[in-house]
């Protein structure tokens, strides 16, 4: 018998495996994006009116045939607080997770670099003092200022980390400092607030959705759409720079231009839903150890399945927000905080050593 059957026969064997692990991460993607679905459905049908899920799919579906009055609640109230937790959970879970592959650890999230503070002390900018860091635009003042303030704290990190000798562990504890002295001067601004300021500048660092329009779901699904057909292109040289700097540049991958990339990116991802909804923690940390327990570090699998965990979890969070006090809608932040720190020690303890 010739040796190239036998080497055949050996290749197809080998090759068994791997396509019943493709397909079983295929199938837990799209697990993940029904229960999206059913979680998007059931956000949109709770509310001081609570409608049937058929009804919210029958006038969802065909809505010149349904009711007025109920297609104007879900189409211009409950669908842009719905979407918009999709969006915001999927590109705050997508920026941690390749926050995470980019500086190898484990708790990295967009809030390590300090764009959330930012992002607040910039919104307590409008709100206290009435600065509006873009003068053409003052009706949206507050998300602008935010947008801004986040972005120039990523041009700062990404400024410092091309300066020779700046390493991976230097970069996380940049984003550390930033953290206090952002806390540190919104904490200033508050002390000196009005009681009216200081109440809208509490709630905005709380997070919510209540103020979604679909102006706001449009500019956030534009942002995920663009940055993730970037991160697709460089799923290869993602996945070899979680084996190590060493081996990854061994292998022809341009770690540092790789490093400063996403973390444009990243910057961009956090930015934007931040300015809209203000403080949202945990997603960008959860969303991803939940994707990588799932479905490893391919990035082929990793990088949809982090955005769908997130998704999945701020869309879960919103319906417990509307669900806890019945006829009120809680800020999100103050739930993800509530579920994500449990559940967040949980995967530290549990799986910490084996996803790392």
């Amino acid at each position: 018998m010739s040796l190239l059957p036998i080497s055949l026969l050996t290749a197809e064997a080998a090759a068994h495996p791997y396509r019943r692990l493709v397909a079983r991460r295929i199938l837990l993607v799209l697990g993940l994006g029904g229960l999206l679905v059913l979680s998007v459905a059931i956000d949109i049908s709770l509310g001081p009116a609570r409608y049937p899920l058929a009804d919210v799919v029958r006038t969802i579906l065909w809505p010149a045939d349904s009711d007025v009055q109920m297609r104007v609640v879900i189409w211009d109230i409950r669908m842009p607080m719905a979407l918009m937790a999709v969006t915001v959970g999927g590109c705050l879970s997508l920026a941690g997770a390749q926050m995470q592959t980019i500086l190898a650890n484990p708790l990295a999230s967009p809030f390590t670099l300090g764009l959330s503070a930012a992002a607040s002390f910039g919104a307590a900018l409008a709100m206290v003092l009435g600065v509006a860091l873009f003068p053409g635009a003052l009706a949206l003042m507050v998300p602008i200022n935010a947008f801004v303030m986040a972005m120039l704290a990523a041009l700062l990190i990404f400024g410092l980390s091309t300066l020779r000798g700046v390493t991976v562990e230097t970069i996380v504890l940049l984003g550390i400092a930033l953290v206090f002295t952002f806390n540190a001067a919104l904490a200033l601004l508050e002390y000196f607030a009005s009681e009216q300021a200081l109440a809208a500048v509490v709630f905005w660092t709380m997070g919510s959705l209540t103020k979604a329009s679909w102006t706001k779901v449009a500019v956030t699904a534009a942002i995920l759409l663009i940055c993730t057909p970037l991160f697709a292109r460089r799923a290869w040289a993602l996945t070899a720079i979680r084996l190590g700097e060493t081996r990854a540049a061994a292998m022809g991958v341009p770690v540092r231009r790789l490093r400063l990339e996403t973390l444009l990116l990243v910057a961009l991802l956090a930015a934007v839903p931040v300015s809209f909804v203000g403080t949202i923690g945990f997603i960008g940390i959860v969303g991803p150890h939940i994707a990588r327990l799932l479905l490893g570090e391919d990035q082929r699998f990793f990088l949809p399945g982090s955005i769908l965990a997130g998704a999945l979890i701020l869309s879960a969070t919103s319906v417990l927000s509307k669900a806890i006090l019945p006829g009120a809608v809680l800020p999100i932040g103050i739930i993800t905080a509530l579920v994500g720190v449990p559940f967040f020690a949980t995967l530290i303890f549990t799986h910490g050593r084996r996803s790392w």
